[in-house]
């Protein structure tokens, strides 16, 4: 009969041996991963940037692993049903979420979550980022941000701005802006990008926030001007277009990112491998090509980096929803 006085030294024996046995199984399962077809889903539907993105690294990301990776656009509810589906899936390595922006918006844009942003995920590795430009049409009668930002305020609250919908990176990076000029607007959210841009060019909207990539044809060709980029520094398909800080504005820089994620307590070698897989698939130059060619640029950040930056993206983008007066639904 077991002696109850040497339970409690039994007990943390039992529990490092249970330990032990934990991590055993995590390295073993990392060290035959990807032994099978790996799910990427991505929470929209199939076309949009943050689709688009994710398979052009993916691609190559499962041409070096030597498995299928099947992208699954599972859409709905905002995006929640697609990210919910990761939360809840086995953290084996086989099913991950292909995310942006977005993610960190949903925190703030919904009173309650099926899942734990800050904790029912592991950060990976980002795909890079897009630049927003603000565009105009020719017609108005400003011609830099500092005219734009004069005008907004000689008349408050005259000047609209289009967004791709409420919590887009559109809607966003316009309020940050806004906010740090300190003028009053009237938003005017579109269903998408496309009737966005058709109002901003014929002057009905003033001024309107999208990614580089689909805007430089329309700069090019005239349609309309572009004022400033949303980004830190200048972006590289827009050398001669300066920045909101350049224009005077502190805190006014909004990014559009993009990046892998897995279901927290996934073996971290798993994660490790994966970050290394997509990191070497970025660098390949037939993809760095694709990819200059929708407007990304890279952001290189270790998983941790990631995650670090992920959780302060998703806390200041609450701090400027509610300074919008953005109300959760």
């Amino acid at each position: 009969m077991l002696n109850a006085s040497r339970w409690p030294r039994l007990l943390p024996v039992a529990c490092a041996a249970a330990l032990l046995s934990s991590a055993a199984i995590d390295q073993a399962l990392a060290q035959t991963w990807p032994s099978r077809t790996i799910t990427a889903i991505v929470p929209f539907a199939a076309g949009n940037a943050n689709d688009i993105v994710g398979r052009i690294a993916l691609e190559q990301v499962s041409k070096q692993l030597g498995q299928t990776i099947v992208v699954d656009n599972r859409g709905g509810g905002g995006g929640t049903i697609g990210v919910t589906a990761v939360a809840r899936a086995a953290p084996d390595g086989y099913t991950m979420l292909v995310h942006s922006t977005s993610f960190s918006a949903s925190y703030s844009l919904h009173k309650a979550l099926p899942y734990d942003t800050f904790n029912d995920f592991t950060a990976v590795v980002p795909l890079g980022f897009q630049p927003l430009v603000l565009v105009s049409a020719p017609s108005k009668p400003w011609k830099s941000l500092a005219e734009l930002v004069a005008a907004a305020k000689a008349k408050p609250g005259a000047l609209n701005f289009a967004s791709a919908g409420i919590g887009a990176a559109s809607h966003l990076a316009a309020e940050r802006f806004r906010i740090s000029a300190g003028f009053e607007a009237q938003h005017v959210p579109f269903r998408g990008p496309v009737e966005a841009l058709t109002e901003v060019m014929t002057g009905r909207i003033d001024f309107y926030f999208l990614p580089v990539a689909p805007a430089l044809n329309l700069i090019r060709d005239g349609k309309v001007s572009a004022l400033a980029v949303s980004t830190a520094k200048r972006s590289v398909h827009l050398p001669d277009v300066p920045t909101t800080a350049e224009a005077g504005l502190k805190d006014a820089a909004y990014v559009f990112w993009n990046g892998l994620f897995l279901p927290a307590k996934t073996p971290r070698d798993i994660v490790a491998k994966l970050h290394a897989e997509t990191t070497k698939a970025l660098a390949v130059a037939a993809v760095q090509e694709r990819l200059a060619k929708i407007g990304q640029e890279p952001l290189p950040l270790s998983p941790a980096e990631f995650e670090q930056y992920f959780h302060a993206d998703v806390r200041n983008t609450a701090k400027l929803m509610a300074a919008a007066g953005v109300k959760p639904e």
